[in-house]
C-alpha cells in the first residue's frame, strides 16, 4: 500500500512542475535563510574562538593598573607569580606608542611592546627569520628588536633587515628577527607592532611600569585555583585595594563567546522560520486546491474500495515530497551562501551534521504539519457527492 502510495504522489508532482517548483518556494527560501545563518554563525564563532584560543587556552591575563602609591607590577611581584603553583611560565608587558626611523622613513604612533623570551617560548608568536630574545637580552638590557610583517614591508619593503639598526624614539636598536605575519582579521595580530625586551623598555620607554602580566599555566583544568592564588597574591602586594588589578581567564572568554552566538544562532533561526512557515502555509493551500481538483478521482477510487487510510497517506506523501525537496534545495542554496560568505569574511567554512539534520528535520515536519489536514479532508470525501462532478 504505501509503495503504490509513494509511486501515486510522485507521479501526481511531476505532471504539475511548474506549480510544485512555486510551492516549494517558501520551504527553499526558509530552508536556506535557517541554514545559511546558521552555517555562517557556526563558522564565524569557530573562528573568533580559534583566535582566542590561540592567544592560550592555558593563559591568564593579569593587567595591574595599581593604585596611586603603587603603579603596576615589581621584580617581587613577579617572582612571588612566577613561584605559584601550576605556572611554567609568566612574560609581563611594557606597552607605549612611539616614533620609529630608519631609511629615511619615519613613522609616528607605532606600538611598542616590551616582553621577554617567555612570550615566544610559551606563546603563540613567532618569527618567520631571525631568532627571539634570550635570557642574556633580558639581563643586560640589550637594544635588540623583532619587527612585525607589516613595518618590516612598509620600511624594508620585505626585504631582509636582520641585523640592520632602526631608531625608537631616537634610540638605537639592533632588529633581530621579524614575526610570522598573523591574519588581518585577527584582532590579536601583532603585524604592526615592534617587541623589545621588556628590561630595556623599562629603562628607554615613557611609559615604565608593568601593567600586564600573562601567566601560563601547566594545567588549565587547574585555572580556578590558579586564579585564586593570583588574587592571593596581588591582594597582598596592593594591600587589598580594589580595582588595583583585574584578572582574565581565555577560558572563560571562551565560553562566553560560545553564549552568545548560541542565543544570536537561535535568535536568527526563529526569525528565518517565519519565511518556513509561510512556505508551509503554500504547502497546504496548494494540496487544498489539489484535493479540490481531483473530487471526482478520490469519490471514483473511494467507490471501487480505496480506503481512506490510503487516499490520506497518498496526500501526505505529496505534501511530504514537497517539502524534503525544498530542503533539499533550500540546503544546497544556504550552504553556497554560507560558502560565499566565508570566501568574504575570510574564516574557515564547515558544515555540521546538525545542520543538515536541521534541513531534513524541518522539511519533514513541515511537509507532515501543513499536509495533515488536506489529506483528511480528501479521506473524508463522500464518494456519492464526489461522483456528481464526473
Amino acid at each position: 500500500m504505501i509503495r503504490d502510495s509513494l509511486k501515486m504522489s510522485w507521479d501526481n508532482i511531476k505532471s504539475n512542475k511548474v506549480r510544485s517548483f512555486l510551492t516549494i518556494l517558501g520551504i527553499v527560501i526558509g530552508v536556506a535563510s535557517i541554514i545559511s545563518l546558521i552555517t555562517i554563525v557556526e563558522g564565524a564563532t569557530e573562528e573568533v574562538t580559534s583566535q582566542v584560543s590561540s592567544l592560550g587556552a592555558d593563559t591568564i591575563t593579569v593587567q595591574a593598573p595599581g593604585t596611586p602609591l603603587k603603579q603596576g607590577l615589581n621584580s617581587n611581584d613577579l617572582e612571588s607569580l612566577s613561584e605559584m603553583n601550576n605556572v611554567k611560565g609568566i612574560s609581563p608587558t611594557i606597552s607605549s606608542r612611539v616614533s620609529i626611523a630608519c631609511c629615511n622613513k619615519t613613522m609616528e604612533d607605532i606600538d611598542v611592546k616590551g616582553r621577554n623570551d617567555t612570550f615566544f617560548n610559551q606563546g603563540s608568536e613567532e618569527v618567520s627569520y631571525g631568532r627571539v630574545f634570550n635570557p642574556l637580552d633580558l639581563e643586560r638590557e640589550t637594544k635588540v628588536a623583532i619587527l612585525g610583517s607589516s613595518i618590516n614591508k612598509d620600511i624594508f619593503l620585505g626585504e631582509d633587515p636582520i641585523g640592520k639598526d632602526i631608531k625608537i624614539n631616537g634610540q638605537t636598536f639592533k632588529i633581530i628577527g621579524i614575526l610570522k605575519e598573523g591574519n588581518e582579521f585577527d584582532f590579536s595580530s601583532n603585524n604592526e607592532t615592534i617587541f623589545i625586551p621588556y628590561t630595556t623598555a623599562m629603562t628607554t620607554l615613557s611609559n615604565r611600569n608593568i601593567n600586564e602580566v600573562d601567566i601560563y599555566m601547566e594545567d588549565s583544568n587547574m585555572s580556578d585555583k590558579t586564579i585564586e592564588d593570583i588574587n592571593f597574591v596581588l591582594n597582598r602586594a596592593f594591600n587589598y585595594k580594589e580595582k588595583s588589578f583585574f584578572v582574565f581567564n581565555f577560558q572563560d572568554i571562551i565560553n562566553i563567546i560560545g553564549d552568545i552566538t548560541g542565543l544570536m544562532t537561535l535568535l536568527l533561526a526563529g526569525i528565518a522560520s517565519i519565511s518556513l512557515l509561510v512556505g508551509g502555509i503554500g504547502i497546504m493551500n496548494m494540496m487544498l486546491v489539489s484535493v479540490t481538483e481531483r473530487t471526482s478521482e478520490i469519490g471514483l477510487r473511494k467507490a471501487l474500495g480505496a480506503e481512506p487510510s490510503r487516499i490520506q497517506l497518498q496526500f501526505i506523501f505529496e505534501s511530504i515530497f514537497l517539502s524534503l525537496f525544498g530542503g533539499l534545495f533550500g540546503l544546497i542554496l544556504g550552504l553556497l551562501i554560507a560558502y560565499i560568505a566565508s570566501l568574504l569574511i575570510g574564516y574557515a567554512f564547515s558544515v555540521s551534521l546538525m545542520t543538515l539534520v536541521i534541513a531534513i528535520g524541518f522539511s519533514s515536519v513541515v511537509g507532515v504539519v501543513f499536509g495533515y489536514a488536506p489529506a483528511r479532508k480528501a479521506s473524508r470525501l463522500n464518494p456519492i457527492d464526489a461522483l456528481r462532478r464526473l
